[in-house]
């Protein structure tokens, strides 16, 4: 079926139940940024395949909200769907809820999947539809119309990340989360989201792609820890942790029953969890509505898991190296396309020791298609490569010390001289947040202008974060921590692990991204308090081949050859022979 052909399904189906609109969001019960295939809801109404997104459909309207990461692929995938874009955070954008009140009679019906909705999102939408007596209620529709959904029905191992990777034991994290509860008045505790579950427990899994999480909620108590997760998913070490931790073990599809037996406690629950966890808790609990202790526990990482970082980005280095020298020497030479690139690259990292995966499907972007921030290039029908323009690859790794996120932007061929002064221009805002030094208290929102700045001064700008937090063997995108222009009270801490990764867009011309991953530290204390700094942690040099180094000021130049000397003596005994001789090369000072 085609996107319109299943709206129109879904218009049927909402005439039925008398619904004048229904919101996919792209979520599942756990509110995950990827998804597993049976929760891929709004791609498979809309043919929109990005992370973020979401759609409304009335009888006569469909609108998809997307940020700026997808301005350019969007509205291809789009195409004769019927779905207008809305570009989320653009001047004349109206935010969905004022659309759906511009679209809706008085007294209408609004209808949502209670269980892939936020809390947050459903308590918004109640309040700002009630003066219009909007109602909201709980309707799974495309589960009468995506007939043909598979759920997944493999059987992947969970399984015990160790505490010499960890840092910390699973009965530490349970103690300290107990006593945040405590500090809450919370007599109870939901974790939902599957990041949270697996570092609180010390398990990995891999039931989302890319994710090395696992299908999985926690009740927690004072006196008490329940995983609900299948069964037969637990490897026998993961079972005998489980029991030396005191956390008791139940079947998955029990905890909706389970959370309608629970009285009389105060619940300390996120607002991010889906609202049928809401509906489930009897009227007699108190919620506490509140962000998971975990989460900022799991962002701030411990010196076991920052050390696991810095062994694999060593590793991750020489893997890069090899597939630049691999590219460079031999595009031109040898057919080759975006998709092959990719998978090329996933090859050299898998000699990598103690390799996982990848952290998210590799970005290759060559030429015009660079400038899809989050491009996927599909095997049938990939662009070829030939040795002129540029290419822009980001992507990562999971291993099991920890997670790498890097993105490169180099010359195949000629590049134009616009071109090498846009790239520098990106580069010298990555270098300035490189060296930033900032009080403690210290926001992300007050950082990101030091990435733009350069930008900024010749009236450029791009439509995406500058910096989003990482994972230690978990999720290459997480929370609550990051550098953008939006407002988020977050201070960063030290352990916190972010991205730094300014860009610059040419529509339908090229796409320049350089990205290294950098972790908050203190840096020194002074009469006006405490102050921090980043370290870097991605090795793998930048190519001067897209640089205009007149540019580059003197600062900025000691900085990128201190780089690439530490690069030096980090990767070159890993690399030999011709190899070598190119990253010696590179690593040049300028």
């Amino acid at each position: 079926m085609t996107s319109t052909e299943k709206i129109a399904l879904l218009r049927q189906a909402m005439t039925a139940q008398n619904i004048d609109a229904f919101v996919v969001f792209s979520a599942d019960p756990h509110m995950s940024e990827y998804l597993p295939e049976e929760w891929q809801e709004r791609t498979w109404l809309s043919g929109f395949t990005g992370s973020a997104g979401f759609v409304v459909v009335t009888q006569n309207d469909a609108a998809l909200w997307t940020d700026g990461r997808y301005f350019v692929q969007a509205p291809a995938e789009l195409k004769d769907s019927g779905i207008q874009l809305m570009k989320d955070g653009v001047e004349g954008t109206p935010d969905y809820i004022s659309w759906i009140i511009s679209m809706l009679p008085q007294g209408g019906t609004v209808a949502v999947n209670a269980l892939a909705t936020s809390n947050t999102s459903w308590t918004a939408l109640e309040q700002k539809l009630a003066p219009k007596k909007i109602k909201v209620i709980d309707r799974p529709l495309l589960k009468e119309i995506w007939t043909d959904r598979i759920a997944d029905q493999k059987r992947n191992p969970v399984f015990v990340h160790p505490v010499e990777r960890a840092g910390k034991t699973v009965s530490q994290k349970l103690e300290e989360i107990r006593q945040k509860m405590k500090q809450l008045d919370a007599s109870a505790h939901i974790i939902s989201s599957l990041d949270d579950v697996a570092w609180t427990l010390n398990l990995r899994g891999s039931d989302v792609e890319a994710n090395p999480v696992f299908l999985g909620y926690i009740v927690l108590k004072q006196d008490e820890a329940v995983l609900f997760v299948d069964l037969d998913k637990l490897e026998p070490e993961a079972k005998k942790l489980m029991e030396d931790s005191a956390v008791t073990v139940r079947p998955y599809d029990d905890f909706f029953s389970y959370l309608n037996e629970i009285k009389d406690e105060q619940i300390l629950v996120s607002p991010n969890s889906n609202q049928s966890i809401f509906d489930a808790l009897q009227s007699n609990n108190i919620m506490i509505k509140a962000p998971v202790p975990g989460n900022l526990m799991k962002a701030q990482k411990n010196e076991t898991e920052l050390q696991g970082f810095r062994t694999v980005m060593q590793r991750d280095g020489v893997t890069m190296v090899k597939f630049l020298y691999w590219l460079t020497q031999n595009v031109g030479k040898e057919p080759m396309t975006e998709y092959s690139i990719g998978r090329k690259l996933l090859e050299f990292r898998k000699q990598g020791d103690n390799f996982v995966g990848e952290s998210f499907g590799s970005i290759v972007g060559y030429g015009r298609n660079g400038a899809i921030v989050h491009y996927s290039a599909k095997q049938d029908g990939s662009k070829e490569v030939t040795n002129s323009g540029s290419i822009l690859v980001d992507s990562g790794g999971q291993y099991l010390e920890g997670t790498t996120d890097i993105t490169r932007t180099f010359a195949l061929g000629a590049v134009t001289d616009q071109f090498r002064r846009d790239c520098t221009l990106v580069l010298k805002g990555m270098i300035q947040l490189s060296m930033v030094k900032f009080p403690r208290g210290t926001r992300g929102v007050q950082l990101d202008a030091f990435a733009r700045m350069a930008l900024w001064k010749e009236g450029k700008d791009y439509a995406h974060g500058t910096g989003h937090g990482v994972g230690s063997f978990m999720n290459v995108h997480e929370g609550p921590q990051n550098i953008r222009k939006d407002m988020n009270d977050q201070e960063l801490l030290p352990g916190m692990v972010v991205s730094n990764e300014p860009g610059f867009y040419l529509e339908n011309q090229y796409g320049i991204r350089h990205e290294n991953l950098v972790a908050v530290r203190e840096w020194k204390k002074t009469e006006s308090g405490t102050f921090y700094e980043f370290e870097t942690l991605t090795i793998c040099p930048f190519d001067r081949n897209v640089l205009d180094l007149d540019l580059i000021t003197p600062q900025e130049k000691e900085w990128l050859n201190s780089y690439h000397e530490w690069c030096r003596e980090k990767l070159e005994n890993d690399l030999e022979g011709e190899v070598k001789e190119w990253f010696m090369e590179q690593v040049k000072a300028v």
